[in-house]
């Protein structure tokens, strides 16, 4: 792993909306000096509303803000809540801008999808929740999903990881070259016992670090892999990773997305089932509300919290940042939480529910799986992985 383990950190697990958010906006209502904050999504509903009025207020007591959005996913934040941060004082940009909707052009694919927060250096927010109500779905329940709040030296590396991509952002959007040298330099005294990596992925010395990261801790697993991905579609490396776990008898567990988000995506998934099943893989589908989490546990003592689904999109594409814990504590915090979701709000799919399917059903996998691989052929980015 690249940017390898740190000792020292207090990691706290943080699920859902419900706990995420109120943790974020303490941390902003206590800064004095930076806000550095990344997302997809940045919603103009009730939860939106919020942070960006925290924001605001941190900004207008003189703390330098920094927001960070995706050129797709917050399209009408630049003239919403966007517009007021500026007013306020703080400091908006966006990654890879929309200015040609209905053109195909294959760099559209490359998004922003990280998830980070970084307040005075000494406060960070890794994870998969997007500045958007949780009840902002369809449906009535929630979506599930998952982030971690971090004090101690892993600040180091996420706090620069935010500042060289606002850097790149800032230059690329106003065409300057001047350095803006960082407010604050992060705080590094040990918080905690937990030993954690942050990892990223980019288009250019990171191309492949967070498949890496799971592909290394399957190869190790020796009695459990519990893999969430609210996306999930991976490629053949992946795939055989988790079957030959599987065949040296690891209990190999995927909880995936029950219900219907993104149709192409959700169908494509489903032409896989087969045979990981046969491999010896189970397979959970959450029923209850949206699966919106990127996470995994590796035996009793690895975990990763983040924004990467296990599909082309997140491993090849898309810019992405993950946190990885050798804690045993923590591990099993984690565990415990996606085994409550499993046993209440889950169900497995098993072989003779494969069986069972009609042919168009099938039929409709295939095809869907085969759209996505045409996708990921035309940007160029895919390689063996994708090409069967």
């Amino acid at each position: 792993m690249k940017s390898g383990f740190l000792p020292g950190n207090q990691v706290t697990l943080l699920e859902s909306g419900s706990e995420y958010f109120p943790a974020l906006l303490a941390a902003i209502d206590g800064a004095v000096v930076e806000i550095h904050l990344e997302t997809y999504i940045f919603a103009d509903d009730a939860t939106g509303r919020r942070v960006a009025a925290a924001l605001a207020a941190a900004a207008l007591r003189g703390v330098v803000v920094h927001v960070l959005v995706d050129g797709f996913g917050a399209r009408g934040f630049v003239d919403g809540l966007g517009r007021g941060l500026r007013e306020a004082g703080a400091h908006v940009l966006v990654y890879r801008p929309e200015v040609a909707a209905l053109r195909l052009r294959r760099h559209r694919l490359r998004r922003l999808h990280r998830k980070l927060a970084v307040v005075d250096g000494r406060i960070a927010f890794v994870g998969g929740i997007n500045i958007i109500d949780d009840q902002d779905a369809p449906g009535a329940e929630p979506r599930f999903d998952y982030a971690v709040r971090i004090e101690g030296p892993l600040l180091a590396p996420i706090h620069a990881g935010v500042h060289h991509l606002w850097q790149l952002v800032r230059w690329a959007a106003l065409q300057r070259r001047q350095f803006e040298p960082a407010c604050v330099v992060p705080d590094l005294a040990p918080r905690g016992p937990v030993g954690a990596a942050f990892v990223i992925r980019d288009n250019l010395r990171h191309r492949r670090d967070i498949e890496d990261v799971y592909l290394e801790a399957i190869a190790t697993a020796r009695e459990e892999i519990v893999i969430a991905s609210a996306y999930f579609l991976p490629g053949r490396r992946f795939r055989h990773a988790l079957a030959e776990a599987a065949g040296r008898g690891v209990r190999v567990v995927v909880l995936l997305q029950g219900r219907v988000e993104y149709v192409l995506l959700h169908y494509a998934t489903q032409a896989l089932y087969g045979a990981l099943i046969g491999a010896g893989v189970r397979i959970f589908e959450y029923r209850r509300g949206f699966l919106h989490a990127k996470v995994a546990v590796v035996d009793c003592c690895w975990a990763t919290v983040g924004s990467s689904n296990i599909d082309p999109f997140s491993l090849l594409l898309a810019r992405e940042a993950n946190v990885v814990m050798r804690s045993g504590e923590f591990a099993g915090r984690l565990r415990d939480s996606l085994q409550r979701a499993m046993d209440a709000d889950a169900a497995e799919v098993r072989a003779e529910d494969m069986r069972r399917r009609p042919l168009l059903a099938r039929a409709v996998s295939w095809l869907a799986y085969a759209a996505v691989r045409a996708m990921i052929g035309f940007t160029r980015y895919g390689g063996r992985d994708y090409r069967e």
